[in-house]
């Protein structure tokens, strides 16, 4: 089964439920796979919601330190209202979507990422995943936020693109589709419109490629080594043509495992 997971996070949080190009693309991924699963995070809604509460927001490595008080915007924020926004939105367009996290059906069980981080965790799949793929296969879109559970039950906060990742090898998913608030990944100042597994470690060895986007990329690398064909990185998905024979010339950039793989 050739699944795509669209990975959400930034801009395209709320592009998603108002740009009617998105909708476009999804139909297009519904004729040219056999599934489509969505993961999503909400930082900066979480964010606000906590300055609106006097909690303030601090970060580590990019994870947020969670407090119980945290912890419980979180939940709310990302588990209730921006799930049930996405989810409302794909059946008011036509699709057959169900809302789900990491907690469902006893999937993923998170582990302390850090004590000094609070309910902060790393997912790690716990459950049978045969439902989830029979769910996919009869045409539900899963929407999972990536919020989870530790093993004594208390609710943990997990970093959207690390759970995407495992849910995605877990899955065996073709294509994974990261859409953040970067262009696309840029080498000298120009962005590249394909990178191999070789292109990304000799950009981290040579200080081509720093910062934030180092543990993004590695991330990719680790998804093409895990039966993940192809992975994208941009800000603008809905320019992707997935009836196209090349990867180049769309936007963003393509990890593959090599250059000009079809779609």
């Amino acid at each position: 089964m050739k699944i795509v997971l669209l990975k959400l996070s930034g801009k395209a949080l709320s592009e998603f439920t108002t740009n009617h190009s998105y909708i476009e693309m999804m139909n297009e991924l519904k004729e040219n796979y056999d599934g489509i699963i969505i993961v999503h995070g909400a930082g900066k809604m979480i964010t606000e919601w906590s300055s609106a509460m006097n909690l303030a927001s601090s970060f580590v490595n990019g994870h947020r330190k969670t407090t119980k008080d945290i912890m419980d915007v979180v939940s709310a924020v990302q588990g209730g209202l921006t799930n049930s926004t996405i989810t409302s939105f794909l059946h008011a367009k036509g699709f057959d979507a169900t809302g789900l996290n990491g907690i469902d059906r006893n999937l993923f069980i998170a582990d302390y990422l850090d004590k000094d981080l609070g309910f902060v965790g790393l997912p790690k799949l716990n459950g049978d995943i045969t439902w989830l793929k029979d769910l996919i296969k009869s045409g539900v879109i899963p929407v999972y936020s990536s919020v989870c559970r530790d093993v004594d039950g208390n609710l943990m906060n997990v970093n959207a693109d690390l759970f995407a990742k495992e849910l995605a090898i877990a899955l065996s998913v073709d294509t994974v589709i990261f859409v953040s608030d970067v262009d696309a990944v840029k080498i000298d100042g120009l962005d590249m419109s394909e990178m191999t597994e070789l292109d990304v470690k000799f950009g981290i060895a040579n200080g081509h490629i720093t910062d934030g986007m180092i543990p993004k990329l590695e991330s990719s690398v680790e998804l093409l080594n895990n039966a993940v064909k192809k992975v994208w990185i941009g800000n603008n998905p809905t320019r992707l043509k997935f009836k196209s024979a090349l990867l180049n010339d769309m936007g963003g950039t393509w990890i593959v495992e090599s250059k000009r793989v079809a779609i």
